[in-house]
């Protein structure tokens, strides 16, 4: 029996406000079951401006436990009430730490779990480990109604060993939540950081033979002197590799596409990368510093 359903990543702009952000979240989750999406993705961290450009004390105030939190509830009721699943990304307090997260959130509304992220950047623009622990959770796939989905956060994006486990652990479709735009002070910033962006993600589509998504946010956010403006280009890769869907980078929408899991299963199968691993040889990724080759 082929296995197929259509996925939404919604890319938008959000403002000072938690309740205009996630009312707009709400409407672009609406459409997207409206036109038959199964599976809908929003923005890293969409409830409110990207705070980590700069370090405050007052922004820790605006995490929260998961069990307390200000809209975690609507969106289960909302999955429940649409028959979506909705990877929903939150700023979590844990006791007195502080994790940039994600909660799987099935068809059915209940949470499956808890994903916090792995690799927290640290630079101009964007001062993240100021604010976030470290995720304490490694990496997580989780079977939903629709297929096995494995989940990263943005930074997780760039590194390939994380896209690899989650393949491993079964994963359909891998998602990316991201809040990714300039990078002031930085020369890595010019107009080829999209692409660059992109093809990173492209390639873990290409080893492990699946789908790729990433949603991202839109628009230009101040605080104090520091500025960022995330670029979008929202998109999906099939798993081949190949970009199937994109958005521009001042696009406010749905970017949709059905996915065929069934053909997607058989054509990593037959290509053999996992076949032929040899993971003893792997070792030296343990203990290696990083400042030495192989």
């Amino acid at each position: 029996m082929t296995q197929t359903f259509k996925l939404a990543l919604v890319q938008m702009s959000v403002s000072r406000s938690l309740e205009e952000n996630v009312k707009k979240a709400e409407h672009f989750v609406r459409e997207a079951a409206s036109q038959g999406a199964k599976v809908v993705l929003l923005p890293e961290l969409f409830e409110n401006h990207y705070f980590c450009q700069i370090e405050r004390e007052e922004y820790f105030s605006w995490a929260h436990p998961i069990d307390q939190h200000p809209f975690l509830q609507r969106f289960q009721q909302l999955a429940a009430q649409l028959g979506i699943v909705i990877p929903l990304s939150f700023f979590e307090k844990a006791g007195q730490a502080h994790f940039n997260s994600l909660v799987m959130i099935d068809a059915d509304g209940q949470r499956l779990g808890i994903y916090r992220k792995s690799h927290i950047p640290d630079g101009p623009g964007y001062e993240e480990k100021y604010y976030f622990n470290p995720g304490d959770t490694g990496f997580r796939t989780w079977a939903t109604r629709y297929g096995r989905i494995g989940v990263g956060i943005c930074w997780d994006q760039w590194f390939p060993e994380c896209a690899r486990i989650m393949a491993l652990q079964g994963a359909d479709l891998l998602l990316y939540p991201t809040a990714i735009g300039s990078e002031p002070q930085d020369q890595v910033s010019s107009p080829n950081t999209p692409a660059m962006w992109q093809r990173a993600m492209q390639g873990h589509a290409v080893s492990n033979s699946c789908y790729v998504g990433a949603a991202n946010r839109i628009g230009t956010e101040t605080f104090d002197a520091a500025s960022c403006t995330f670029y979008g280009h929202s998109f999906l890769a099939d798993y081949r590799g190949e970009i199937v869907e994109s958005a521009p980078a001042h696009y406010e929408g749905l970017v949709l596409q059905d996915l065929d899991l069934t053909a997607a299963r058989e054509f990593r199968a037959g290509m053999g990368f996992f076949r032929d691993r040899r993971p003893e040889l792997y070792r030296p990724l343990l203990t290696l510093d990083g400042q030495r080759g192989l």
